[in-house]
């Protein structure tokens, strides 16, 4: 017995020394979990902060290069642009007296005392042809009077301007990213023409309808799209996809 109770006695003093060994690993793991929580919780606030500083640095860009699209848009309020007049024309007359002679043409009306629009300058752009465009750069002119230039774009809105035969259009010059902006609402805007809505398209790039006895007017189209998520019939007449 005596022989029994020391062989007991080890194996228990040596299962407390294995219960003791484990509790402390067990300690230990539990220290390096807590630790590497609490790094991830300052990694994910890290996180946060780093996207909040992102989202702040994308609305600051954004706003900067709204600031400087309406400065260079600015910059341009006295410009017409003239879209689709061939170039063979221009290899015999200068783009001043075909201006002249569209204006003629097209709207008399607004001829000045002195018989003709003065024009500060006038030219194609870009300036140099690209050879893989087959349609005929555009023209920019910068009337004297910006009055006569508002008559000349009234006029171009109500009829359909031609020179030799050729349709054209005349518009106001804008910077490069609002007209892009502008074109992503031809498909909306030819639909809800359609429709009868009287859509326009006013500065910068924003388009109103005529829907329900009011005028609506979004900014971006992703507003358009909210919109008609909320105007089922109106969803199925556009038939977009949302």
């Amino acid at each position: 017995m005596g022989e029994m109770e020391k062989h007991s006695t080890e194996q228990i003093g040596q299962l407390e020394k294995d219960i003791k060994k484990l509790n402390e690993e067990n300690t230990s793991l539990k220290i390096r979990i807590e630790q590497m929580e609490l790094h991830d919780s300052r990694r994910q606030e890290e996180s946060v902060k780093q996207n909040q500083k992102n989202q702040t640095m994308e609305k600051n860009v954004k706003y900067l290069l709204g600031k400087t699209t309406d400065l260079e848009n600015r910059s341009r309020r006295d410009n017409l642009r003239i879209i689709g007049l061939p170039e063979k024309y221009d290899e015999k007359k200068s783009l001043d007296t075909i201006f002249q002679e569209i204006i003629k043409e097209n709207c008399p009306e607004v001829i000045e005392t002195e018989g003709k629009i003065d024009i500060e300058r006038i030219h194609r752009s870009p300036t140099e042809r690209d050879p893989k465009i087959k349609t005929p750069r555009n023209i920019v002119a910068k009337c004297q009077n910006p009055q006569t230039k508002e008559k000349i774009l009234q006029a171009a809105r109500k009829t359909q301007f031609k020179y030799r035969g050729a349709t054209i259009r005349i518009t106001q010059d804008l910077a490069a990213s609002t007209l892009k902006d502008r074109r992503a609402w031809n498909m909306i805007f030819q639909k809800a023409k359609e429709l009868g809505m009287q859509p326009k398209i006013t500065y910068p790039a924003r388009m109103s309808i005529f829907f329900q006895g009011r005028r609506w007017s979004f900014n971006e189209i992703s507003e358009f799209h909210l919109f008609l998520m909320k105007k089922p019939e109106l969803n199925k007449k556009f038939d977009l996809q949302i």
